[in-house]
């Protein structure tokens, strides 16, 4: 065995003995030199090798650390709790040793900026990487129309409290929608309408007259993987109410949250469509990398980019610099997109699982809505169910999932629908899971029977 295989087989038995933890400063080149009589070119080859295999990771002018391993991801598992109501990403999905690299080197790249106020526009650099990332989605733009902001949060809590062009003042939103954006409208006191979608998706006619007489200043949608009903549109359905848009002089708030899950090749946001500037398209990295890295972009037509700029500056100056770098590292060096074809197949294969589970039971009164991909299914009832005692007996048995009164206004309320989230639920817990749920919604039903039997028994 080589001096190069026996510091790395060394170093591995030490982390495995637990010899060295997490944020432990490992063993120095030179003490290594010296304990197995070899150079320190010898030593650092090791050492890269390591933080190839993410095992370890450097500090400029520090030295070496141990890189964490994630135990979080087996909370649920640990506590014996099937999750299907987070919105929440996998943990164990999450690239978080791959990104600890990059936020090291974005430190060492950019340990100047981070004492100082940025632009608010966002970090330059990221912003070019982000122009030719975001043709992967079929948005096209140049670096002059692209905004980073902390979080799509941001990005939506500004868009909707900023004036617009054709000088209107309510905001149109899809019935169920985001609560994130329901939030920030009522706490920004601003009006709000909606408009039911479906299962099929939207009434056009409806759509047309909210547009013409609603005094519709945006139209705040998701049209992909829609939060919650899992849903998306067609492109006709896209290129339909871009259309309408356009007679109506509305600009559509365009959410493509996971927008990177998509397996269909001829699926394209609204702001493929667009030819007249209506459509501004945002864009968060937070559910399918982490949630914490607060790291969002907009791209604006150019009408609005002063607006946008005045608002976001007086926000909060500059979206932290740090999250930036690291991020244009990760999308730069391919790691992005190698990470992207993962959770494709991770989700694709959960949502797979979910059809086949949700055969095991054949109850006449609920009808599924699973789609190929994507973060949410729903579980449908066709007649009078009460939800919440079924979620709260369901939950008896360690499985959590949720209904949608966050997601509507309150003139929209249906409680006919349970919500199945499968971010955080694997093919094991689903497999596990469904079953359950459904033998619960079925005990309810029996039950109602069991009761009406007895009273005409009397």
């Amino acid at each position: 065995m080589t001096k190069y295989n026996e510091i790395v087989k060394y170093i591995e038995n030490e982390i495995s003995n637990s010899n060295i933890k997490f944020g432990q400063k490992m063993p120095t080149i030179r003490e290594l030199s010296e304990k197995f009589q070899c150079s320190k070119v010898t030593v650092v080859r090791a050492y890269s090798e390591l933080q190839k295999n993410h095992i370890v990771y450097s500090i400029p002018q520090s030295g070496y650390y141990l890189v964490e391993k994630n135990n979080t991801a087996c909370e649920d598992l640990n506590t014996n709790i099937i999750n299907f109501s987070s919105v929440a990403p996998d943990e164990s999905v999450l690239p978080y040793q791959e990104f600890q690299h990059c936020l090291n080197q974005a430190i060492d790249i950019y340990k100047q900026s981070l004492f100082n106020y940025s632009d608010s526009k966002g970090l330059s650099n990221l912003i070019k990487v982000l122009t030719k990332h975001f043709q992967e989605y079929q948005v096209f733009c140049n670096t002059d129309n692209i905004f980073i902001t902390t979080g799509s949060q941001q990005a939506i809590n500004i868009l909707c409290a900023m004036p617009f062009p054709n000088g209107k003042n309510n905001v149109l939103v899809e019935q169920p929608t985001y609560n994130g954006a329901l939030k920030s409208l009522e706490l920004n006191n601003i009006s709000v309408i909606g408009i039911e979608r479906n299962f099929q998706g939207l009434d056009f006619d409806e759509l047309e007259r909210k547009f013409a007489n609603g005094n519709i200043k945006c139209f705040y949608t998701i049209p992909r993987f829609h939060n919650p009903l899992g849903t998306s549109y067609s492109n006709e359905d896209k290129k339909r109410i871009l259309k309408l848009a356009e007679k109506y002089d509305v600009y559509i708030i365009e959410d493509d949250y996971i927008g990177d899950l998509n397996i269909k090749n001829n699926s394209y946001p609204i702001y493929y469509h667009d030819v007249s500037s209506r459509v501004i398209y945002v864009k968060s990295f937070s559910k399918i990398l982490l949630p914490g890295l607060r790291v969002a972009a907009v791209v604006l037509p150019k009408i609005l980019i002063n607006t946008f700029t005045e608002y976001k500056k007086w926000s909060d100056l500059s979206t932290p610099v740090l999250s930036q770098g690291a991020l244009e590292i990760y999308i730069k060096s391919g790691m992005f997109k190698a990470h992207g074809k993962k959770i494709r197949n991770i989700y694709s294969q959960r949502m797979e699982a979910l059809k086949r589970s949700s055969l095991s039971s054949n109850i006449p009164y609920i009808k599924w809505h699973i789609p190929d991909t994507g973060f949410f299914a729903c579980i449908e009832f066709t007649n009078n169910v009460n939800s919440a005692h079924i979620i709260s007996s369901i939950k008896e048995r360690n499985i959590y999932v949720s209904d949608m009164k966050k997601n509507h206004l309150k003139d929209y309320l249906n409680d006919k629908i349970l919500k199945i989230s499968i971010s955080r639920a694997n093919v094991d817990n689903i497999k596990y899971g469904i079953p359950i749920i459904l033998d619960e919604i079925s005990k309810i039903k029996s039950h109602k029977k069991l009761i009406f039997k007895n009273i005409f028994d009397l």
